[in-house]
C-alpha cells in the first residue's frame, strides 16, 4: 500500500492504534482535569474547548463520533431567523453570531453560503409573502448585528419568475410570481464537522476515545465499559460533563428530555433536474414552519425536515416512519411540476433533538408541541456535581461547549483561563485565498479543506485508490483509507455511515460495504506487519 501523506495539523491522527494506546493511559490512570461524555458536535467541541484552554481532557462515546443526532441534521448552520420569529431574540442572536464564526474564522472550508429560494405559488398568499419577505430582512439585520460580511452572505432579494424557474427550474410555473432568494450557512457535512472538531482536540492534547460506554457517572469520573474488549474500568476526572445530547436523562437524574424527530428523505438528483439553489416550501396551514430541499452535490438531495414528539425509549438510531415521509412528499408535491413518488425515495434518515424539557411534570398532558420548545441550550449541575449541557443545536455547538466547560472550571476550580475557540481554525481551514489554491478538486477541498491534497496524492499513488468506490457516488477509495489513517473510522460502519454519507442510500451501502472491508484489511495487515 502506497505511503499515507501526513495531516495538516501534527498530532491531530486518530486511528485504532492511538485508540488502544490512550486508553490504556486512561483507565485506571491519573485523573484528567476533564470527562467529556458524548462525541457529538457538542462533546467533541467541549473536549477542544478544554484542551485548547490547557486543560487534560478525555472525551468518550459509546459509539462512534457523530454518532447520534449530529449526523442527522440538515446540514445547515442556521442565523436565527426562526428564533426572531419568535421573538427568542438572544437565541437568534447567538446563532448568528455562531454562524459566522464557522464561516469565517473556524470551519470556512465546511461551512458555505447557500441560496434558497422561496417560490411564490397560488398556496403562497400577499400577506404571507410579505411577511416571509419581512423575515428576511430581518435575518439580514441579524447578519449585520453579528457581524458577518456581506461577501459571507450576500442580500436577500425578490425575483422574478423567469429568475425564479431559473434556479429552480422543477417548479410547477402555473400560477408562480416570482419567488424570494435569501441566504443561509450550509455545511458540507455535518459528520465531518463533527470529526474536524474532535481531530483539532486530539491536536491540543485532548484522548478521543470511541466505542467506550460510560456505564456510572460521579462528580469524580466514571465507571466505562471497553465495547472492542468487554473489559471494565474507571476514568477518574476532576470535573465531568455529560454531553449525551438525547442520552443525557439515562445518565443524570433529574434531566428531563423531550426529543423531537426531525426526518429527512434522500433523493437521486435526476428526479428534480439541475437545482442551483435549495428550495424553501411553505407547509399549508404553518406561518413560518418549511419544508427544506437541500442538493447535495453528490448526486442526491435531501428533503426535510419534520419536528414531532418522540414518547418511549429512546434508540440508538432512529427510523423514518412512513407518516414522516408522506409529509414531505405531499408539500414538496404542493410546488412540483411533476411529483415526486415514493417509490423515488432511495433512502431517509431521523434525528433527535435533544430538547430541554421544562414543562412541571403535573402538566405534561398539555405540554407544548416539540416544534414550540425553545432551543436555548442549558447548562445543568446535578446534586452529585456532574455537569450536563442539552437543548441548543448543531450552530452553535461551540458556544453550549464554551459554557459547559466555564461551568466545569468554576465549579471544580480548574486552573485556566477563558474560552480561545471562536478564532481557534479547526482542521483544515484556511483563508478563502489558501483554499483556492490547493491543488485537489473542489469537491475535496470541501470536505478536506488544506488536506485535500495529502487525500488526492493517495489516489495518483495508487490507482486503485483514486477511483470513486460506486459509479453512482463520487467518494473513493482514498477517502476510506484516509478515513482509518487519520479520522478514527475503526469499521465499514464508520466509513461508510459517517466519515462518508454512502449509507444513507440502503443499497448504495449495500454496494460499497466491500470495499470498506477490503481497506479495513489492508490497513490491518500493513500494522500487523509493522
Amino acid at each position: 500500500m502506497s505511503p499515507i501523506p501526513p495531516p495538516s495539523v501534527p498530532g491531530s491522527s486518530l486511528n485504532a492504534a492511538r485508540r488502544s494506546r490512550e486508553l490504556a493511559e486512561t483507565v485506571g490512570g491519573p485523573a484528567v482535569d476533564v470527562l467529556v461524555v458524548g462525541l457529538g458536535a457538542t462533546g467533541a467541541g467541549a473536549a477542544l474547548d478544554a484542551a485548547a484552554r490547557g486543560l487534560t481532557v478525555a472525551a468518550i462515546d459509546a459509539h462512534d463520533l457523530a454518532f447520534g443526532t449530529s449526523r442527522f441534521s440538515s446540514k445547515l448552520i442556521h442565523g436565527g431567523l426562526r428564533y426572531l420569529a419568535s421573538a427568542q431574540l438572544d437565541v437568534a442572536h447567538e446563532s448568528a453570531v455562531e454562524r459566522g464564526v464557522l464561516m469565517e474564522r473556524t470551519a470556512p472550508h465546511l461551512v458555505r453560503a447557500q441560496p434558497f429560494v422561496l417560490p411564490l405559488t397560488p398556496l403562497v398568499s400577499r400577506g404571507q409573502s410579505a411577511l416571509a419577505w419581512a423575515g428576511f430582512r430581518a435575518g439580514d439585520t441579524l447578519r449585520l448585528a453579528a457581524r458577518t460580511a456581506r461577501a459571507t452572505l450576500p442580500a436577500p432579494r425578490r425575483l422574478s419568475t423567469v429568475e425564479t424557474r431559473h434556479l429552480a427550474p422543477a417548479l410547477r410555473t402555473q400560477g408562480l410570481r416570482g419567488g424570494l432568494l435569501s441566504w443561509d450557512g450550509r455545511l458540507t457535512d455535518d459528520a465531518r464537522l463533527v470529526t474536524a472538531i474532535a481531530r483539532t482536540a486530539a491536536a491540543h492534547g485532548a484522548r478521543i476515545l470511541t466505542r467506550v460506554k460510560a456505564l456510572r457517572l460521579t462528580a469524580s469520573g466514571a465507571v466505562i465499559r471497553d465495547e472492542v474488549t468487554g473489559e471494565e474500568g474507571e476514568i477518574r476526572a476532576r470535573a465531568v460533563i455529560n454531553a449525551s445530547g438525547v442520552w443525557a436523562g439515562g445518565l443524570v437524574d433529574g434531566i428531563r428530555i423531550r426529543p423531537s424527530r426531525g426526518t429527512h428523505l434522500v433523493l437521486r438528483s435526476d428526479h428534480l433536474g439541475p437545482l442551483p439553489a435549495g428550495l424553501h416550501v411553505p407547509v399549508p396551514g404553518e406561518t413560518n414552519r418549511f419544508v427544506l430541499v437541500l442538493p447535495q452535490g453528490d448526486g442526491r438531495v435531501y428533503v426535510g425536515l419534520t419536528d414531532e414528539p418522540v414518547e418511549g425509549d429512546i434508540p440508538d438510531v432512529p427510523e423514518a416512519p412512513e407518516t414522516d415521509i408522506g409529509f414531505l412528499l405531499d408539500v414538496l408535491g404542493s410546488v412540483l411540476d411533476v411529483p415526486v413518488q415514493r417509490e423515488d425515495v432511495v433512502g431517509a434518515f431521523a434525528g433527535l433533538r435533544p430538547l430541554l424539557d421544562t414543562a412541571p411534570a403535573a402538566q405534561s398532558g398539555a405540554a407544548p408541541r416539540t416544534a414550540d420548545i425553545s432551543r436555548r441550550h442549558a447548562v445543568l449541575t446535578s446534586s452529585e456535581g456532574v455537569i450536563t449541557v442539552v437543548g441548543g443545536k448543531l450552530t452553535t455547538y461551540r458556544r453550549m461547549a464554551e459554557d459547559a466547560v466555564d461551568a466545569a472550571v468554576a465549579a471544580r476550580r480548574l486552573p485556566t483561563g477563558s474560552s480561545p475557540t471562536a478564532s481557534l481554525p479547526l482542521v483544515g481551514a484556511a483563508s478563502p485565498d489558501t483554499l483556492g489554491a490547493v491543488r485537489a478538486p473542489r469537491r475535496l477541498v470541501q470536505r478536506y479543506g488544506t488536506e485535500a491534497a495529502a487525500v488526492q496524492a493517495l489516489g495518483a499513488r495508487d490507482p486503485r485508490l483514486g477511483e470513486p468506490v460506486l459509479p453512482s457516488h463520487p467518494v473513493t477509495g482514498a477517502e476510506l483509507l484516509w478515513a482509518v489513517r487519520h479520522e478514527g473510522a475503526l469499521d465499514e460502519a464508520d466509513l461508510l455511515d459517517r466519515r462518508t454519507r454512502i449509507g444513507l442510500v440502503p443499497a448504495d451501502r449495500a454496494a460499497a460495504v466491500d470495499a470498506a472491508r477490503g481497506v479495513l484489511g489492508e490497513v490491518s495487515a500493513q500494522v500487523g506487519e509493522a
